[in-house]
């Protein structure tokens, strides 16, 4: 029989992204951050205090709703007042979603697609977004300009590294012509840049 999913094995394929959300947290006011996309990755938990968690996957479904489990899982991990409440919907994030308007400081888009299409309305005036290439939503981000790029996100053996020098040497492509977002949203792919990081923070202007 498969093992259970939970967020500690997760952390055996991905690596823990603790200190990724406590790098995040030191530089931006969250209160409250909305992870479309998440599977059981609990890491955003340890470091702000309130997280609705976003998936379709069953196994998701079933970690999250173990209670105990999920504070066994962030038990001695979180920040002073992180990890206060941890929510989950079972549901698709590219439809409506019960949350209210304008209710959430940061969304979370990695490798999930392209979360802040659909999910933008429920983040504040002024929130942030964290994400990555992968599936082309920073690099719609980028060519957005409702969106300003204000941290860089490095990841290199297994740890994270959050800057805010040298934001004009990035997201530059490699090749413009590509930098269209039709073709990114109709790919679900990303552009390459001349210098590349592993994700990236933009704040709704």
């Amino acid at each position: 029989m498969a093992r259970r999913a939970t967020w500690s094995q997760y952390r055996e394929s991905i690596g823990d992204r603790s200190e990724l959300f406590a790098a995040i947290a030191d530089l931006v006011q969250v209160d409250h951050a909305l992870y479309p996309g998440s599977y059981v990755d609990l890491s955003p938990s340890t470091a702000f205090a309130s997280v609705t968690y976003v998936d379709t996957d069953d196994r998701a479904a079933r970690f999250f709703a173990d209670r105990d489990l999920v504070e066994q899982e962030l038990a001695g991990r979180t920040r002073q007042g992180a990890g206060r409440q941890v929510e989950f919907l079972p549901a698709d994030y590219t439809a409506p979603l019960d949350l209210e308007v304008a209710s959430t400081d940061l969304l979370i888009s990695l490798y999930a697609g392209p979360v802040s299409d659909h999910t933008r309305s429920y983040l504040r005036p002024g929130g942030w977004l964290l994400a990555n290439t992968s599936h082309g939503d920073a690099s719609l981000a980028a060519l957005d300009p409702a969106w300003e790029l204000v941290a860089l996100v490095h990841h290199r053996d297994r740890r994270y590294r959050v800057t805010t020098d040298g934001l004009d040497q990035h997201l530059v492509p490699r090749r413009p012509e590509l930098a269209d977002p039709r073709r990114i949203r109709a790919t679900g792919r990303g552009i390459a840049y001349t210098r590349e990081a592993f994700a990236y923070l933009f704040q709704l202007r």
